[in-house]
């Protein structure tokens, strides 16, 4: 009898000790990786997202210069992802795959309440820090105003887009208009085109007013080289109330070291003519001023209005 005790005593213990060990692995494995592959390291870059409110493309074409100076500049390494959606871009902050980024500014507001991202800095865009949605329409289509969208074709951006979704759908409760067909086009330039195309008879894209010189800064200046004419084929009938610029944002547990390394470095290369033309071009972006999360309470109060969003 306590030959069989002792027996079962030494093989518990043993199974126990199998069993710590085995657990400890990962742990142990988990320690040694972050202690050789800090955040920043060329195994464990720093991971910028951007919005696709453009061609992924372009964004991606235009910001390894971007990358190359913040690497030369902080010491760090860094690597960059357009996200498939607005959304796609919350959800990576919050599962660690996005260390900072530039987002739209519902999807901040998403962000920043299930996730904590901080709010940084916002965009300046041809000196403003606002821009608004508007509500374009063919020349052909015959709608003149609001009202004629009923039983139309129409086009939003994203579900998360405040200007190619939240804003017009506000209005188009408020006003009871209701289209026969309406679709997600996912980026502002997909709606610009359909509209062209006459595949659909208006939409909602960004807007942002006009140069004294009459070069316009809306979303139709996104498809200007595939098609010349669309200033003279797709026409505004209506724009939005403001709505806040897009924030630059970083994940809440983000290092300090790193944050403001990384801040500094992107304010520098700002300051410098090649610094200025390749943000420009990545998101028509001259300018960045110091931001709060309380700045985007008015859009907050916008959405929760709206009841689009509850």
């Amino acid at each position: 009898m306590i030959f069989h005790l002792n027996k079962y005593l030494i093989i518990s213990f043993s199974n126990l000790l199998i069993i710590f060990i085995l657990f400890q692995i990962p742990t142990i494995s988990c320690t040694y990786w972050q202690k050789e592959h800090q955040l920043g390291s060329k195994e464990n870059p720093i991971k910028l997202y951007f919005t696709p409110s453009v061609n992924a493309e372009t964004i991606s074409k235009n910001s390894r210069e971007f990358i190359r100076y913040l690497e030369q500049k902080t010491g760090l390494y860094f690597k960059t992802a357009v996200a498939s959606s607005y959304i796609a871009v919350v959800e990576a902050f919050g599962s660690n795959r996005a260390d900072i980024g530039i987002m739209n500014a519902f999807g901040y507001i998403l962000a920043n309440k299930k996730y904590g991202v901080k709010a940084k800095y916002t965009v300046v865009r041809n000196g403003i820090t606002y821009y608004q949605g508007q509500i374009i329409t063919h020349v052909d289509s015959g709608v003149k105003k609001l009202e004629d969208l009923n039983g139309k074709r129409f086009a939003f951006t994203d579900s998360s887009s405040s200007s190619g979704f939240l804003f017009p759908s506000k209005i188009f409760k408020e006003k009871n208009i209701k289209p026969s067909q309406t679709v997600f086009a996912m980026k502002h330039d997909n709606v610009i085109t359909m509209i062209y195309q006459k595949q659909v008879d208006a939409g909602a894209t960004y807007y942002a007013p006009p140069s004294p010189d009459g070069t316009i800064h809306d979303a139709r200046n996104l498809v200007m080289t595939r098609f010349p004419d669309v200033i003279k084929k797709i026409k505004i009938i209506h724009l939005t109330d403001k709505i806040r610029n897009d924030p630059l944002v970083v994940r809440k547990d983000l290092p300090s070291h790193i944050e403001t390394k990384l801040l500094d470095a992107i304010l520098t290369y700002l300051k410098t003519e090649k610094g200025k033309k390749v943000l420009y071009d990545i998101y028509g972006i001259d300018g960045l001023i110091p931001t709060k999360d309380v700045d985007y309470d008015q859009l907050r109060l916008a959405v929760k209005s709206s009841e689009i969003y509850k």
